[in-house]
C-alpha cells in the first residue's frame, strides 16, 4: 500500500507541474502555439481513449465481468462529466484567450478547474490501486490533457486582468486540489473495495466524455488535409502508446 501511496503522490505532483506550461509558451507567437496545442489535443484525444478502452475498462472488466453495473458507472462517469461541464462551467477551453474568445469570469474559470483537478486526482489514485501499470498510464493520459488545457487556461487569467506571475501561481494552486481527491480516494479505499469497483469505470466513463465531447471536436475545427493528416497521426500515436504500456505489466 505504502508503494501504492507514493507512486499516486509522485504522479499528482507531475500533474500540477503541468500549470507552469504557460512559462514554456510565453514567447510564442499566437498562430504557432495554436498549431502545436491542437497537435498535442490530438495525441491527448488518443490517449485518453486508449487509456479508457486498453486498461481501465479491461481491468473493470477482468475483475467484475461485463455487467450491467460496469456498463451503468462508465455512463454515470460520462454523465457525471456532461453534469459538471454544464452546471459548474467546467470549460476545456483550448484556445488562445483573445478578443474574439473573451473569458470575464475567470473565477468560475479556477473554480472548474479545481473541480476539474479533484476529479484527476481521484482517477489518478483509482488507477494505481488497480495496479502500477494502470496507474502510470492514466497519469500519462491525464498529463498530456493538461498541458493544452492549463496553457489554455493561463491565457483566460491574462485576459481577465490578473499579472502573468499571479496567474501562474493560481494555476498552480488551483492544481493542487487534485492532491486532496487523490488522498481522499486512497483513505476511504481501505474502508472499501466497492470503491474502486466503482471509480475505475467512472474514470473510463469519464475520460470518453472529454475526448469526445471537448477534445474530437476541437480537431474538426481545421479541415485542412495536411493538418487533418498530422492530427490523425497524432490520435493514432496517442493510442498506440497506452497500447505500449501493456508491457508494463
Amino acid at each position: 500500500m505504502l508503494e501504492t501511496w507514493i507512486y499516486t503522490l509522485l504522479s499528482v505532483l507531475v500533474v500540477s507541474l503541468a500549470s507552469f506550461g504557460g512559462i514554456f509558451v510565453l514567447g510564442v507567437k499566437e498562430k504557432k502555439l495554436e498549431k502545436l496545442l491542437i497537435y498535442t489535443i490530438a495525441f491527448s484525444a488518443g490517449a485518453l481513449l486508449g487509456d479508457a478502452f486498453i486498461h481501465l475498462i479491461p481491468e473493470s472488466v477482468e475483475k467484475n465481468g461485463f455487467s450491467l453495473l460496469v456498463s451503468s458507472y462508465i455512463l454515470i462517469g460520462i454523465g457525471f462529466s456532461f453534469s459538471i461541464e454544464k452546471f459548474i462551467h467546467w470549460r476545456h477551453c483550448h484556445h488562445i484567450t483573445s478578443k474574439e474568445h473573451p473569458h470575464p469570469l475567470t473565477t468560475m474559470n479556477l473554480v472548474g478547474d479545481g473541480v476539474h483537478n479533484f476529479i484527476d486526482g481521484i482517477i489518478i489514485a483509482a488507477s494505481y490501486l488497480i495496479s502500477i501499470p494502470v496507474g502510470i498510464a492514466t497519469t500519462i493520459a491525464v498529463v498530456f490533457h493538461e498541458i493544452p488545457q492549463e496553457i489554455s487556461e493561463y491565457g483566460v487569467l491574462i485576459y481577465g486582468g490578473y499579472t502573468k506571475k499571479k496567474a501562474m501561481l493560481a494555476n498552480f494552486l488551483i492544481a493542487l486540489t487534485a492532491f486532496a481527491g487523490a488522498i481522499i480516494t486512497l483513505i476511504f479505499s481501505l474502508q472499501s473495495q466497492a470503491l474502486i469497483t466503482f471509480l475505475i469505470p467512472f474514470a473510463a466513463g469519464n475520460f470518453i466524455y472529454i475526448a469526445t465531447a471537448d477534445l474530437l471536436p476541437e480537431l474538426h475545427k481545421n479541415s485542412k488535409t495536411k493538418s487533418s493528416i498530422i492530427q490523425l497521426t497524432f490520435f493514432i500515436l496517442g493510442i498506440l502508446m497506452m497500447a505500449g504500456l501493456l508491457f508494463l505489466g
